[in-house]
């Protein structure tokens, strides 16, 4: 069997599928620590400290693979090089919106692990947690 797909076509997959599964990492995983977070009323007290760690955790692993999406992204090949534009465009627009959606909850996670007062955290640099 020939394989006939192209780098260009090869880049725009990877693309896709690191997009996909850095996405689905944030909304499955990160998020519904972040929201539990959020309105702790249901987290017994002695419990915070634990999700805090967790979610320190949940965070380095969320940037390790927001830098292998965007390292896919770097690997796309200009438009126009290949075969099929519509693959190229969805890939680019897929990785703009898990962009959008981790530099959203990037906002909200450094307002957490950044909170004065009763968080465990709080005495941690804010631009620990920030950027990626």
């Amino acid at each position: 069997m020939t394989d006939r797909s192209t780098s260009h076509e090869t880049s725009d997959i990877c693309l896709l599928l690191r997009a996909h599964g850095e996405q689905r990492w944030l909304i499955y995983e990160v998020i519904p620590v972040v929201r539990q977070l959020e309105h702790p009323e249901g987290l017994p007290p002695d419990q915070r400290g634990a999700a805090f760690a967790y979610l320190e955790a949940l965070w380095i692993e969320a940037r390790d693979r927001a830098r292998d999406t965007d390292a896919a992204y770097a690997e796309l090949e200009p438009p126009g090089s290949g075969d099929d534009y519509s693959v190229h465009e969805k890939a680019r627009r897929y990785h703009t919106a898990v962009r959008r959606l981790r530099t959203s909850l990037a906002q909200r996670v450094e307002r957490l692990l950044t909170a004065p007062a009763t968080s465990p955290r709080a005495s941690r640099s804010p631009n620990r947690y920030a950027s990626f």
